[in-house]
């Protein structure tokens, strides 16, 4: 099934449908603005690796979004990888012997761009079920082991998803510039073209949207690294705002909260995280 069958089949929402964004101007740099998607980030979408993801492919659900490998963002991300992966061993990662062969861990797309290597049909770095040291990424669970986040360890691509990051230079009425920096949903339009032919993608599926946490929180470490500290933290503000409007104090015991405008449709009904996100 691509996207389009998905969508058709209940078993995600379509791709269009209202969102709530808000701009804010970066506390550490006035050029710089952030535009966030809030219905994104105040939606209950929680990775479901392991716990129910399908997988990009058919048929290899264990894989979770590593199929393809992952696409290194700069050099310092590459050089960043090896350092981490340098620490594995073979008791920690199932293809250790493969990553610091003659080959390494690096390989080639169609195009020419270095990405980690793909071994028996998914990222080298990926521990397949069965493996005594454990399932999922090896350099995810390096850093869980050492105390670290993840976004520490693993390509720039792999901690981002599936919150993305655009840029663009626009121009104001009086002149200057500024940048505006987007903050919101990897959709399936985030992997270009062939985003549509996923077998799967978490992001709107129903059945990756039961988490109690909203995004915003679930994902602070990497929202940080993202905005810097001081926009993260009115990004907080402004979600926290979003969500108590949809319980005002005072509420009657049995009265109806107010409706969330523009609830990401993937969550259950009463939309978002609403009040009773932790």
């Amino acid at each position: 099934m691509d996207g389009a069958s998905r969508r058709a089949a209940g078993d995600e929402v379509g791709l269009d449908f209202p969102r709530a964004w808000v701009e804010f101007a970066d506390p550490a740099d006035a050029e710089q603005v952030f535009r966030c998607d809030l219905t994104w980030l105040t939606s209950g979408w929680n990775c479901v690796f392991g716990r129910g993801c399908q997988g990009i492919r058919a048929g290899r659900a264990s894989d979770g979004c590593c199929t393809l490998g992952a696409h290194f963002s700069d050099e310092e991300d590459e050089e960043r990888v090896a350092h981490h992966a340098a620490r594995l061993t073979p008791e920690t990662w199932q293809y250790h012997a493969e990553g610091t062969g003659p080959d390494g861990f690096v390989g080639l797309d169609d195009d020419g761009e270095r990405q980690t290597r793909r071994v028996d049909g998914a990222c080298l770095f990926l521990n397949r079920p069965g493996f005594p040291g454990g399932e999922g990424c090896a350099l995810h669970t390096l850093a869980l082991r050492e105390g670290r986040e993840p976004l520490e360890t693993k390509p720039d691509v792999c901690w981002q998803l599936p919150v993305r990051r655009t840029y663009e230079w626009v121009e104001r009425p009086d002149g200057e510039e500024q940048l505006i920096v987007s903050i919101g949903e990897y959709d399936r339009r985030g992997w270009g073209p062939g985003g549509h032919d996923l077998h799967w993608w978490c992001t709107g599926a129903p059945s990756a949207h039961g988490a109690q946490r909203p995004v915003y929180l679930s994902y602070g470490p990497e929202l940080v690294e993202l905005m810097g500290k001081e926009g993260y933290e009115v990004l907080v503000g402004l979600c926290e705002a979003r969500l108590a409007a949809t319980a005002p104090p005072g509420l009657p015991d049995g009265a109806r909260p107010l409706p969330l405008l523009a609830p990401h449709p993937a969550d259950a009904p009463a939309g978002g995280c609403g009040s009773g996100c932790g």
